[in-house]
């Protein structure tokens, strides 16, 4: 009875086994070369500690990897395409792995692997997962025949037309012809080995028997000469992918899987502080470097950053400023910052996008080169609204928002400022709030309640309501902030205001790029902070919650922060909001950026509105996956007239195809701003309320 098994070079005569290993040398010899010089380019990158935890962040991405979590989330077909190659590819690799220890080390210890039942087994799976492989790249070609919005490649900056990306278009296909090309020779290998002899073991392999037995009516010369030649195929296809992955697109192999290791959850929610300066002959650091100007700026974190991107292009369809048609993709954002790193520190690249004559790419690729400046223009920068969909949507970690806030503060620095924007931050700087308004004024939204406010500096309370900016000073939110105040009072909440003594609480500013007035205001709200008495901060602003739930401990506040979608869900839920009246309206709610993405509040909100009666239709962008309604990241206090359509009015358009929806719900005072300036631009027909104002109307409240 036959022994299963099988010759790895069945008919190869020795010199031409030796030519292979020598080219299987050489192809590693050019991959650990090109593979050290990005290694040499991180560490030209600063330094960071993303080393903490290591044995947890290798668990999380290898369970993120394994289970192609962030792949698949948002694209299906994608996503299922990318799981077949990616557990095909790993099968095919461990079985490659298992031939070269049983042929190149066990056998010179008369240990065979390869052999009876483990060879049988062997074979099986590889012939399954291969097909697997195989079919998961037809998947994706296919997939990239249909062209996707997200694999379109035009730039959204398309520097006059003076652009090339075909390189781009060309490196997609041969990664991905290349590993079908070894997948289906592969198997043609396989079938005409086990045509030549067609034992009764290898229908083990049933790719490969069903093969063989096509193979085996040809003549036995035809069969030897076909697996010759396609061996020889296979194998250089094989090692022509090795030597190419350093250079090519193929890289994300190793770089993604790097980047979800390092990769810090949360990033957008507490932003890094300034840089250190650099180190004088005392050994002390000098001052803080203001943001980004020149490439070895980025740390080596971002630098593997810009080679981790795959231009899967999710980002790019999810930024809200890309919709509006300003010049910022996040992903060409990305790829730029990667093309001049290559340039500037010497990393090859065989395809990438170019620049022609006429174009505003810097033409020299030296160190000095602004890159907040000419690699990337100003314009993009102070587009961004800072809504971090670019990070979410992102499977493979980057941290997109990291670069834009460190390079928008070098322009900060320089002065390269939009007028609306340095008229804001001097009133920020000058008064606390972005209106220009004085301190004392900032109570007098509470005259004309049925009760007085106190204030928590003077009185003990259990809620410190943090009112925020556009609570305190905007005459469309004050009318909101009276209906909270209201509300809380007859559910019988205990709370106080800082009243004169709040100011800004800096999130937007610190994303603006102005870390040192973020500072400022962070401590004089800690030294107000810690003048009251409360036991937790509720507010209605998400951008409050946001930077002192996740920012202000870095500060030295360290206080339970609510949002007040929150607080009322939990009035409602024990009862001490009783519902009088319930709504039966029709309505969409609009998740905010800050409280839904930032901060994963989606469920509180939700629960109001079913307690209220209301007959939620969410729209296909919603929770985590919400659009920004444009006005984050400073973008309220800009000039916006580089937006082709706000992304505000494009919300409002999107609830309108849920039909006839009477109200369009809001639970931030940014929001409820901009959305009916929206409305009453479109003339739309949907109502603009906060969720307050439901509230007050279906409950005791009302009377």
């Amino acid at each position: 009875m036959e022994n299963p098994t099988r010759d790895i070079f069945l008919h190869l005569p020795t010199w031409q086994q030796i030519t292979f290993y020598v080219l299987g040398g050489a192809s590693c010899v050019v991959f650990v070369h090109g593979f050290w010089r990005r290694i040499h380019k991180y560490r030209r990158g600063r330094s960071v500690d993303r080393f903490d935890g290591l044995a947890g962040r290798i668990w999380r991405a290898t369970v993120t990897i394994l289970t192609n979590s962030t792949v698949r989330r948002g694209d299906k077909l994608g996503g299922l395409a990318h799981a077949m190659i990616l557990w095909g590819f790993i099968f095919l690799f461990i079985g490659t792995c298992i031939v070269a220890l049983d042929h190149d080390f066990l056998r010179f210890f008369d240990v065979k692997l390869l052999e009876g039942s483990f060879y049988l087994g062997f074979s099986l799976v590889l012939d399954v997962f291969g097909v697997v492989f195989i079919a998961g790249i037809v998947l994706m070609i296919a997939r990239r025949v249909q062209k996707p919005k997200q694999l379109d490649y035009t730039r959204a900056d398309d520097h006059g037309g003076h652009y090339d990306r075909s390189g781009y278009v060309t490196d997609d296909m041969i990664f991905l012809w290349l590993l079908l090309i070894i997948g289906v020779t592969g198997f043609l290998v396989e079938g005409l080995r086990i045509g030549q002899t067609m034992p009764d073991f290898e229908r083990w392999s049933p790719v490969g028997y069903g093969l063989g037995a096509m193979f085996s009516e040809m003549s036995a010369d035809a069969v030897f000469n076909a697996h010759l030649w396609l061996w020889w195929v296979h194998g250089i296809a094989v090692v022509s992918f090795v030597a190419y992955i350093p250079y090519s697109k193929m890289m994300h192999i190793v770089t993604d899987a790097l980047n979800l290791v390092f990769t810090n959850e949360g990033v957008a929610r507490n932003l890094p502080k300034l840089p250190p300066g650099p180190v004088g002959e005392d050994g002390k650091a000098g001052a803080p470097a203001m943001g980004y100007s020149s490439i070895t700026d980025f740390t080596w974190k971002e630098l593997l950053d810009f080679d981790a991107c795959t231009k899967c292009g999710r980002c790019h369809v999810a930024c809200p400023a890309h919709a509006a048609g300003t010049t910022l993709s996040p992903r060409d954002l990305i790829l730029d910052l990667r093309t001049f790193a290559n340039d500037a520190l010497g990393t090859p690249e065989l395809l990438k996008q170019t620049f022609s004559e006429g174009s505003h790419w810097p033409q020299e690729r030296g160190l000095t080169v602004d890159v907040a400046a000419e690699v990337v223009r100003a314009e993009t920068l102070w587009s961004c609204t800072t809504c971090s969909a670019c990070v979410e949507s992102c499977p493979v970690g980057v941290e997109h928002l990291t670069s834009i806030v460190q390079m928008r503060r070098h322009l900060v620095d320089q002065g390269t400022v939009d007028d609306n924007l340095q008229n804001a931050l001097m009133s920020l700087g000058d008064y606390g709030n972005s209106f220009g308004q004085s301190p004392k004024k900032r109570h007098r939204w509470t005259k004309g309640l049925s009760f007085k406010v106190k204030d928590a500096r003077k009185t003990e309370v259990d809620y410190l309501w943090f009112v925020g900016d556009f609570a305190s000073y905007d005459p469309r939110i004050q009318a909101l902030s009276r209906q909270v105040a209201e509300v809380f009072n007859t559910a019988g909440v205990d709370f106080g205001i800082l009243a004169d003594g709040e100011r800004n609480a800096g999130n937007d500013v610190r994303r603006v790029g102005e870390e040192g007035l973020f500072e400022m205001l962070a401590e004089e709200n800690v030294k107000a902070l810690e003048s009251a008495t409360f036991q937790r901060v509720v507010t209605t602003d998400p951008h409050s919650l946001n930077t002192l739930r996740n920012e202000y401990p870095d500060q030295g506040a360290t206080h339970a922060v609510h949002h007040y979608t929150a607080v009322l869900a939990e009035l409602l839920r024990d009862g001490r909001l009783p519902v009088t009246n319930r709504l039966n309206y029709k309505v969409t709610y609009h998740d905010p950026c800050y409280l839904a993405r930032y901060n994963g509040e989606v469920e509180a909100p939700r629960e109001v509105m079913r307690a209220l009666g209301l007959d939620l239709h969410d729209m296909p962008r919603c929770g985590a996956n919400t659009l920004c309604c444009g006005a984050g990241g400073g973008r309220i206090w800009m000039d916006t007239s580089n937006e082709q359509q706000r992304t505000s009015e494009q919300r409002i358009e999107e609830a309108m195809t849920l039909g006839e929806i009477q109200y369009f719900v809001t639970a931030c005072p940014k929001d409820y701003a901009m959305y009916t300036d929206a409305a009453k631009a479109l003339d739309s027909p949907i109502v603009v309320k906060d969720l307050i104002e439901l509230v007050t109307e279906a409950t005791e409240a009302a009377e």
